[in-house]
């Protein structure tokens, strides 16, 4: 049987750390090899990461690529435990593991509100949440001596207020979702502990969309819900559950990290914050080279090559389980020139990038990140044009996991 490894012969596998870590320079290393490289992933299981934006861009769009967890070969054997880190990515029912018609329906249920139109709909009230969040920025600097994290008081509670308002989920829950969504995605969360917490993920959204169901409002859950029980094939109640899981972490993991990433980016590159404080360049500039120059994700689970399949020259065999390189890909030289390392925001490649996908699985959300992002970035140079980090960017500690890409905390001086 083809192994993913002898695959690409001479060319040893690349071991995922678990821990995370910065993944720059890694990927670079990587990239001056090729653009698909095998991997071993936790567990000893074997699999394969495409890093260059070309080679990933026809991966993501290939008709023989899949994303349904029976096309995962060391799942299909029986060779995953419950308690493996990635489980979740490979398993969960819902949009993100559904293929063709089953993909179309899925996405169209919750597609609709995220068309451009209803995202522009949300922004005086993401303005508005933008606004009470800077002034407790400048509480939490108060009381901390003049600083405060960033992500904790203004990434955070920014996208996870907005999609938990459009999901009507209760801000009371907003602290546990995210604390449980954190150990889901990261990728050293030891065996026992992620099955705890997909468990009391699974039975907290159980519960909500049970509190729902008896008091529906004009949200998307109690859409989702009435989709349920309808009858028919639209919505199972596994869907139902894994479809507000996705929402939920991909609604504001994602945005989490890009703001915290562009901040740290526009912090440590002054001339470019001068470029759009000064109106030569757009805060939607600032986003799309933040995406592209430090991809909010980095490697993403989980695609399937439902044949034998060759990736710029390299085979990847059928049923391996294959990351989607984002970081990497954002700073191939091929796609983005010898300077693809540099953040600048007045490039002309930044929004050619693929971090929030490509093809049938791309982004739903990106037009609410999109926005989300560049209100929050303006709101808060606007207010605090001086901010700066309190502390050496090398000193931050970095994301858990290979799955997000960002650091734990940002403590910043925001200065008025």
């Amino acid at each position: 049987m083809n192994t993913p490894h002898s695959a690409a012969p001479g060319r040893p596998p690349h071991r995922m750390d678990p821990a995370g870590g910065c993944p720059h320079a890694a990927n670079a290393r990587l990239l001056a090899e090729g653009a698909v490289t095998p991997v071993v992933l936790p567990g000893e299981i074997e699999g394969m990461a495409v890093l260059g934006h070309d080679a990933l861009r026809d991966f993501l769009s290939h008709p023989d690529v899949a994303k349904g967890a029976r096309h995962f070969t060391a799942l299909s054997e029986g060779r995953i435990p419950d308690g493996w880190p990635l489980r979740t990515f490979a398993t969960v029912p819902g949009m993100t593991t559904a293929d063709g018609a089953d993909h179309r329906r899925l996405r169209a249920l919750v597609s609709s509100a995220f068309t451009a139109r209803r995202v522009e709909a949300l922004r005086p009230r993401v303005e508005a949440v933008t606004a009470g969040l800077l002034d407790g920025l400048a509480e939490a600097a108060r009381t901390g001596g003049g600083v405060a994290d960033l992500r904790r008081h203004y990434a955070l509670p920014l996208p996870l207020g907005v999609i938990c308002e459009l999901l009507g989920v209760d801000p009371a829950h907003q602290d546990r979702l995210h604390h449980l969504s954190s150990l889901v995605v990261a990728t050293d969360t030891e065996p026992a502990r992620a099955v705890a917490a997909n468990r009391e993920l699974v039975e907290l959204l159980a519960s909500i969309v049970a509190d729902k169901a008896g008091t529906p409002g004009d949200d998307l859950t109690s859409a989702l819900i009435a989709a349920r029980d309808e009858g028919g094939d639209r919505l199972s109640q596994p869907e139902l559950i894994g479809t507000l899981l996705l929402m939920i972490i991909a609604g504001h993991e994602t945005t989490l990290n890009l703001v915290t990433n562009a901040v740290r980016a526009l912090c440590g590159h002054r001339e470019q914050l001068a470029l759009v404080l000064d109106g030569r360049a757009a805060w939607a500039d600032v986003v799309e080279e933040t995406l592209r120059w430090d991809s909010p994700v980095s490697y993403f689970p989980f695609r399937y090559p439902t044949r034998d399949l060759t990736i710029d020259g390299t085979l990847i065999p059928k049923g391996t389980p294959v990351l989607a390189g984002y970081s990497a890909a954002g700073r191939d030289a091929k796609a983005h020139g010898p300077d693809a390392d540099r953040f600048d925001i007045t490039r002309t490649t930044a929004a050619k990038h693929l971090s929030l996908g490509h093809g049938p699985h791309y982004c739903l959300g990106a037009p609410l990140a999109r926005m989300e992002a560049a209100i929050a970035l303006e709101a808060l140079f606007t207010r605090f044009p001086d901010l700066d980090l309190a502390v050496p960017e090398a000193s931050l500690t970095r994301h858990s996991g290979f799955v997000g890409n960002s650091v734990r905390t940002l403590p910043v001086h925001p200065t008025p």
